[in-house]
């Protein structure tokens, strides 16, 4: 496992032949890493930039959501009825909803060995609640920072079986050979980013396997709540080869800017004042009462944003709640304001009606009426109802009691990714995906499942390795010498890249705005066909010049110009999927609108970008997956029809011989 030196185009590189490279140190990894090692497969290396870093460590809500099936009370559940639920969200393969529900028991229940605080009652129940697109109440919290518990509990498992982790290095390219018509992984080159001297900085790994848990694509959108720490890499994986698929359906939804957190749950129950002001602060007014027609209506729809807090055009009629991200949206990109929450004081109505606990819709009293929350301000009724929600935002030094709360409409999830199959193996073989990299869900998924799913897939993808990819890779100097040609290329791109002084090269910072506004701008919540062509074509043009207007003056710089690469190659992707989805006649649906002139607006005065038609599933677009991947520098893209749920053969000492003959995951 100890890094063999190679020297190669003036750069020596220290080879690392392992097993399985486990590329990202999310839960999902992380629990993959551990799954593989409690198999028997030991020769494992954890490759990170930052251990504390990414979404796992730093993401959460009020109480932040882990979705499994249900284990406790008397209402009926079952993982054929779970699956059916993850199915019925649209555009998620049924033998892939399946997989995801029958390990749902064994993947919580790991966790709550591990230590996870999960609460339970008296006898034992693990109780539950219902979270958004969710029937049966089957989700579960640790509190606002239920994934970040995980993370540290796992990465104590981690230590505790020895696993080697290598911090700070950063993946900028995998490597791949062909076999006719089949390609496959077979190592990666990584960038130690604590070295000093580039000529040393790069790592190469020779491995059979690659887990990639490196997250969802935090990196491209300017107006995010991903933590700062997440950027991802799903372009590495495009760019070797890789197919994606549902690329098209991200999820917004209200957020801090500050300090980025998900504002939905407590947050919202407890009915703060929404707000805005001009870029200096002043001129302050409640602009939500320019468009509700009493504070009845208002506070109703501000409550349900609570537990229906990612935006969905379906819940923009009548006063619904997503009306709310819409007005959002609309008073920061239209109209050039800051919007904020306020704590300290209560909503008043359109017409100048004060607020009153008494004057609230039925649902909204008796909900805070039975969490004990009927107090003065939301402040009060958030200490009342979740005091760790309001204690969270002191500990990153904002007193809600004190100031108010600036908010965006941010990009928080994409249920789009990498393709992979019942193993969560990518097309590209031997590239295991997991946690959010993955696609495995559809247009709507419950709240809380993409944990579920993280540590299902990692449990699985170990499973296969174990059984059927447990050989070494190759010796390192044959590894090297048929890698040797894309090994150039990249390391020539990095001398390249250090050596540019043309008088229009670019840094990488620069880029990365570029990219990120552009997404924000055509691949939010609204959605245009002209400008997402038009983006798209920016887009291509950035691609092709890319590489020459690059540069980099230190080590950091470098790892930071190939992130910038593959972020222009993974907005492109994306946005050739938008504009896929928008030219075959998709409609709205999931977390965004297609603005349509022949739809109609939730309210008259709106812009006529705000005009749109609601998805029907009836429509090939709309009712099959779209799958996208680069093929020799084009964009290929393909409609998948969608894999029903399978009926299983339960047959006992059927499957009990299948299980002593190992032929579970193939053979």
């Amino acid at each position: 496992m100890a890094g063999e030196k190679f020297h190669l185009n003036g750069f020596e590189m220290a080879c690392y032949r392992v097993n399985t490279l486990v590329a990202g140190s999310g839960a999902a990894s992380l629990n993959a890493a551990i799954s593989l090692h409690r198999s028997g497969q030991k020769d494992i290396i954890i490759v990170t930039e930052n251990l504390r870093g990414g979404t796992s460590r730093n993401a959460g809500s009020d109480k932040q959501t882990y979705y499994k099936l249900s284990l406790s009370g008397d209402a009926e559940d079952s993982p054929v009825l779970m699956a059916e639920d993850l199915f019925n969200g649209h555009c998620m393969h049924g033998d892939i909803a399946l997989c995801e529900a029958l390990g749902s028991a064994g993947a919580f229940l790991n966790l709550a060995n591990l230590g996870v605080p999960f609460p339970q009652n008296r006898y034992g129940a693990w109780v539950g609640y219902k979270t958004d697109h969710d029937p049966k109440a089957r989700g579960t919290s640790a509190g606002p920072y239920t994934s970040q518990i995980m993370h540290t509990l796992l990465a104590e498992e981690v230590k505790r079986r020895k696993i080697r982790i290598l911090n700070h290095v950063r993946i900028i390219s995998l490597i791949t050979s062909e076999n006719g018509n089949e390609k496959s992984v077979t190592g990666a080159l990584g960038i130690d980013l604590k070295a000093r001297d580039i000529k040393k900085a790069f790592l190469l790994f020779n491995c059979t396997n690659i887990i990639l848990g490196t997250g969802g694509p935090a990196g491209i959108y300017r107006d995010s709540v991903y933590p700062a720490l997440q950027s991802g890499s799903t372009g590495l994986a495009i760019m070797a080869g890789a197919t994606a698929q549902n690329l098209t359906e991200s999820q917004f939804g209200i957020a801090s800017v500050r300090f980025r957190w998900n504002l939905s749950g407590s947050y919202q129950q407890v009915i703060p004042q929404y707000f805005s002001t001009d870029r200096n602060g002043k001129e302050r007014k409640e602009f939500l009462n320019e468009y509700f027609p009493d504070i009845r209506t208002l506070t109703k729809a501000v409550f349900l944003k609570g537990y229906q807090w990612p935006f969905d055009p379906a819940k923009t009629a009548d006063y619904g709640s997503s009306l709310i991200d819409l007005l959002v949206y609309r008073e920061k990109v239209i109209r050039g304001r800051r919007v904020f929450l306020d704590y300290r004081v209560n909503p008043s109505g359109p017409a100048g009606e004060k607020f009153s606990l008494t004057g609230l819709d039925s649902e909204v009293y008796d909900y805070l009426n039975k969490s004990d929350a009927l107090k003065k301000t939301p402040v009060e009724r958030l200490r009342a109802m979740n005091n760790p929600a309001a204690d969270l935002y002191l500990r990153h030094n904002i007193d809600l009691s004190k100031e108010p709360l600036e908010i965006s409409v941010s990009v928080q999830h994409n249920n789009g990714g990498l393709k992979g199959n019942i193993w969560w193996e990518s097309d590209l073989k031997h590239l295991f995906p997991v946690g959010e990299v993955n696609g495995s869900h559809g247009v709507y998924r419950p709240g809380g499942s993409a944990l579920n799913s993280g540590q299902v897939g990692g449990s699985r993808a170990a499973y296969y390795i174990s059984k059927r990819y447990s050989d070494p890779p190759p010796e390192n100097k044959d590894f090297t010498h048929a890698s040797e040609s894309s090994l150039i290329e990249i390391l020539s791109l990095a001398a390249a890249w250090f050596e540019n002084k043309r008088e229009d090269c670019i840094k990488p910072a620069a880029i990365l705005r570029i990219i990120r506004e552009r997404m924000s701008e055509s691949g939010g919540i609204i959605r245009n066909k002209n400008k997402v062509e038009e983006a798209a074509g920016d887009a291509w043009k950035l691609w092709h010049s890319v590489d020459g207007l690059l540069s980099a003056s230190s080590v950091g710089e470098l790892a930071d110009a190939f992130r910038a690469r593959e972020h222009c190659l993974t907005h492109l992707v994306y946005l050739e999927a938008i504009k896929k989805y928008i030219s075959g006649g998709g409609r709205s649906r999931g977390s965004y609108i297609v603005s349509d002139k022949k739809g109609s607006k939730p309210l008259k005065d709106l812009e006529e970008m705000f005009s749109f038609s609601l998805c029907r599933y009836d429509r090939k677009i709309e009712n099959h997956i779209l799958e996208i991947k680069m093929v020799k520098g084009n964009i290929l893209s393909e409609l998948r029809q969608v894999r029903p749920i399978p009926r299983q053969d339960l047959w006992f000492e059927k499957v009990w011989r299948q299980n002593i003959e190992d032929k579970i995951a193939g053979g």
